[in-house]
């Protein structure tokens, strides 16, 4: 039985007044992007395996430096603009760290930030750039870490991976390695920019933790190839997810928990556009599937409607006209809206949660 069809036949009238009070403005403040104008972001990120023999860090540099290219390359290509994102695999500058992460851990300062500064700037995009970062020598102190530098080529800032895999036979993690302790929030010309590393996702309180701080759209450099807990995560933080991995595929995840865009072998580099002003909507009759917007905006608003999962996300394509707007002409409610109306619905009508 559909939501709508449920709701009209619980027999409360005092229930029934309250929604329609809720309807008429009273409804809690929900999360939501709609309101803003349109916030298209070309996003690219790779699938690229580092296993073997180390090349050397200036062949890596290079290699890397190329991937950035051809990202850049096909965003010009699809869609006649540079791209804003490009966000590299988990370790991409050195490898994986083996028994001695020190030993396999690099300094951002000098021909790493070199490259990557000058490949930002000549882009004008930001870079995600994970390494084995040496914090300190002397110290024996390294990070698995992302770097990530502004479309100037200035340092923003560092994310340093908490939850480093643990070794239990050894007793270590990642060779050494220190894990970070923050979760910084980057404010980029387009968003709000969240970092997390691989065995991250096994942990949801950085997820939450981001997202409670603004995050829209969260980089995850990764070995692991795995799809099910990212979307997850992405459907329950209400962001973006844009997986650069080693292996199987690289994808980007959205606020419904669906995969907007992915490449498998041979496919090696993946470029999309996302809008970070949307609306999720639930299923209604009034909605038929995202048609009936189409009909009334036609190629002023895009979507993806999910008919296995009775939602879809929604933005627009005019930057004189949000998609909030358009929402609220048709009269519908966005997903976070009226599930907060159903529960004040349920608080008045008295029913458990």
């Amino acid at each position: 039985m559909k939501r709508r069809t449920f709701l009209a036949t619980i027999g409360s009238f005092a229930a029934f007044d309250a929604v329609r009070a809720l309807a008429a403005g009273g409804a809690g403040r929900v999360r939501t992007t709609s309101n803003s104008p349109p916030r298209k972001v070309i996003v690219g990120t790779a699938m690229q395996a580092f296993w073997g023999p180390y090349p050397g860090l200036r062949n890596r540099l290079d290699q890397l430096a190329g991937i950035v290219d051809q990202m850049a390359a096909q965003a010009k290509t699809t869609y006649g603009r540079g791209l804003d994102l490009a966000v590299l695999p988990e370790a991409a500058v050195t490898g994986e760290a083996g028994e001695d992460a020190v030993a396999h851990s690099v300094p951002f300062a000098g021909e790493v930030k070199d490259t990557f500064t000058q490949k930002a700037r000549e882009h004008s995009c930001y870079l995600v750039v994970p390494s084995y970062l040496l914090d300190a020598k002397e110290k024996k102190l390294c990070s698995n870490a992302a770097v990530l530098v502004g479309r100037k080529g200035q340092v923003l800032g560092t994310y340093r991976k908490i939850h480093l895999v643990v070794s239990l036979e050894r007793g270590t993690m990642e060779g050494g390695a220190t894990p970070g302790d923050a979760l910084p929030v980057f404010d980029c010309d387009f968003g709000k920019l969240g970092i997390q590393i691989c065995y991250d996702m096994e942990f949801g309180e950085g997820w939450a933790e981001l997202a409670r701080r603004g995050a829209e759209l969260i980089a995850w450099p990764t070995q692991s190839p795995q799809t099910g807990q990212p979307a997850s995560r992405a459907r329950a933080q209400r962001c973006y997810i844009v997986s650069s991995t080693w292996r199987h595929n690289a994808s980007i995840f959205e606020p419904t928990g669906k995969i907007a865009a992915q490449i498998r072998p041979p496919q090696s580099v993946l470029v999309r556009e996302l809008d970070l002003s949307y609306a999720l909507l639930p299923w209604s009759a009034k909605l038929r599937n995202g048609e009936a917007l189409r009909a009334a905006y036609g190629d002023k608003v895009g979507f993806h409607y999910y008919e296995d999962e009775d939602c879809g996300i929604f933005w627009a394509n005019d930057p004189k006209l949000t998609i909030g707007e358009m929402v609220r002409s048709l009269g519908l409610l966005e997903l976070e809206e009226e599930m907060a109306r159903v529960r004040q619905f349920y608080r008045t009508a008295g029913v458990r949660r």
